[in-house]
């Protein structure tokens, strides 16, 4: 087995693509043990050939599963001496729509992973964020989690859970020495963004939000502000001017926030 030894280790879900597999390439680039946790077996590989089978450890991983939640975490314990410097909660899905056309049991998929995910991620991981000095949680978050945003209302919804739970346990465990910070994304260029993508149209996720002049930003920004929120003071870290500037305008200029959505919508039937 693999083994930290001595190095700083982090414990990431949604590994195998996206923020979750970029952030992983920067932390191991920067001398870090990486746990690598997804249900995509075949990007794990991927991921573990490419960062190196010593500087990693891997495992599938269903977020909503309590027990290999644990099964997890006990053979992380094992390769890093019972320490675990961060919990990087990444793993989630989305799914764009009206919401009537949302099929319910996607819904719960949403809330499942989105939110009960990270909540099974934080009660697995305490014991060893405990047993480690300066630890840190480091939750995904979104922009949909700063305004309630339409075609994403479930989505949105977890978002802005994910936020409150980080805003709530960021106090609740000051005297624990853990900090807990949320990654706040726009757009990323990853493939959760083809979540809305018309079946066997030629057009991405990625090219219509381009298309209608939204901007889309690339994994390695995230991954950096990945690294600061493992690192800094703040509570969220935005990933952005888009971010930045839908956080200032949530907070002094809702109205003029809603009157913007309600304008980005399209009409009922018709795809984006």
């Amino acid at each position: 087995m693999p083994e930290a030894r001595g190095r700083k280790s982090i414990f990431i879900t949604g590994a195998a693509s996206g923020i979750g597999a970029e952030t992983a390439r920067l932390f191991a680039n920067r001398g870090w043990f990486i746990g690598l946790y997804d249900i995509n077996e075949t990007g794990l590989a991927d991921m573990q050939e490419e960062i190196g089978p010593d500087n990693c450890i891997t495992g599938n991983l269903d977020v909503r599963d309590r027990k290999q939640w644990h099964a997890a975490v006990a053979s992380f314990a094992d390769a890093t001496e019972k320490r675990m410097n961060v919990l990087f909660n990444n793993a989630g899905i989305a799914e764009t729509g009206w919401f009537e056309d949302i099929r319910p049991e996607m819904a719960d998929a949403i809330v499942d992973i989105n939110l009960k995910g990270v909540i099974n991620g934080v009660y697995a991981c305490l014991p060893l964020l405990k047993e480690t000095a300066g630890a840190r949680i480091v939750n995904t978050a979104s922009s949909a989690g700063l305004a309630g945003t339409p075609r994403l209302s479930v989505y949105s919804a977890t978002k802005f859970a994910v936020r409150g739970l980080t805003e709530s346990l960021n106090l609740e465990l000051a005297d624990e020495d853990i900090y807990v910070t949320s990654l706040t994304p726009w757009f990323i260029d990853t493939p959760i963004l083809d979540s809305g993508a018309v079946a066997g149209a030629n057009r991405s996720g990625k090219d219509s939000l381009l298309d209608n002049g939204v901007p889309v930003y690339p994994v390695s920004m995230a991954a950096e502000r990945a690294w600061e929120a493992a690192h800094g003071r703040a509570t969220h870290y935005l990933v952005g001017k888009a971010a930045q500037r839908m956080s200032f305008a949530s907070r002094f200029l809702p109205g003029s926030v809603r009157k913007r959505l309600r304008k980005s919508l399209p009409k009922r039937g018709l795809q984006n």
